[in-house]
């Protein structure tokens, strides 16, 4: 999530942790407001990174992070968070 928090606005950090249990919520919100551009594969290498797997069981991860988000967020907010992300965020 902490990714995720790094890629999108803090503004939409704020209202998508507000939906979400609180014990996954606190690492979406960035320290900043601006969200970084980068890519899926750095999006991939970092979630990588950090959880100290190699890049494919990364990918497998991100890609479920994606899909249960998509299913647990009400109305359009999942909608907002992925229309900040590019097209290629959609092929995850």
């Amino acid at each position: 999530m902490l990714t995720l928090g790094e890629r999108i606005t803090g503004g939409e950090a704020r209202h998508l942790a507000g939906v979400l249990p609180a014990e996954i919520a606190p690492p979406l919100v960035p320290p900043e407001d601006v969200a970084e551009k980068f890519g899926v594969a750095e999006f991939v290498r970092r979630v990588s990174e950090r959880a100290g797997v190699d890049e494919t069981v990364a990918r497998r991860g991100v890609a479920a992070v994606f899909m249960t988000l998509r299913e647990a967020v009400p109305g359009t907010e999942f909608e907002d968070v992925m229309s900040q992300l590019p097209n290629e965020f959609q092929n995850i």
